[in-house]
């Protein structure tokens, strides 16, 4: 007999209109090719997300679920391999630096996944005011924006300024000791003086992108 120690919320995407996922870090390969067989077995066709796979969870949800897709500078697996058709309005991803793409792509995909139309801008941060703002009739087009950055994090406050979207700032690790592993931007963040900044935790590039395909989705 199985182990008892997995069971998966099936009937959220009934209540919510959006789908579980899994979280794998601190799982056992084990766990998660168990929570796979669950899902092919339960929830046939139905979009799920194994967020933060390393190798060996990725080596586990593909023996199951030979058709899923690994994004690997995501540490993303997603099944069925295909996004929905995508409805809804533009979630555009914001990067402040190459060294944020990981948690800006995990943003990226997971908003993609939920059915949104996405796209992401990369090393437009504050360092270079000039990268930016050459990005802004974009910025201005979407429906929500997800900001990723570390070091000092003030670029969600710099695209709040610049837009009429809501923003999803997203504070990272990435930055030299004195950023305390991501604690520095998300206190800038926290803090910041343009109005319509919502902050999701440190590197959490899908509960950002999960959050921005909530104010994206159609109307009923």
């Amino acid at each position: 007999m199985e182990p008892d120690d997995v069971r998966l919320d099936l009937e959220r995407a009934a209540r919510r209109g959006l789908p579980e996922a899994v979280y794998c870090e601190h799982k056992s390969p084990d766990q998660v090719r168990r929570i796979a067989r669950l899902v092919r077995e339960r929830s046939p066709g139905a979009v799920v997300l194994f967020t933060r796979a390393a190798e060996e969870h990725v080596e586990a949800v593909l023996e199951v679920l030979p058709d899923a897709v690994h994004h690997a500078d995501a540490r993303l697996v997603a099944w069925p391999g295909e996004p929905p058709e995508p409805a809804g309005r533009m979630v555009t991803v914001v990067a402040a630096g190459t060294s944020d793409l990981p948690v800006a792509r995990e943003a990226e995909l997971t908003a993609r996944y939920l059915g949104r139309p996405a796209e992401l801008i990369v090393d437009v941060g504050v360092a270079g005011l000039h990268r930016i703002l050459g990005q802004v009739e974009r910025l201005r087009a979407a429906g929500a924006i997800v900001v990723v950055a570390g070091m000092d994090g003030a670029l969600p406050s710099v695209v709040a300024g610049l837009v009429p979207a809501p923003v999803v700032a997203v504070p990272t690790s990435v930055g030299y000791g004195a950023a305390f592993g991501g604690v520095a931007p998300l206190l800038t963040m926290l803090n910041s003086c343009a109005p319509g900044v919502a902050v999701v935790n440190i590197d959490n590039g899908y509960g950002a992108g999960h959050l921005a395909a909530q104010i994206t989705a159609p109307l009923p």
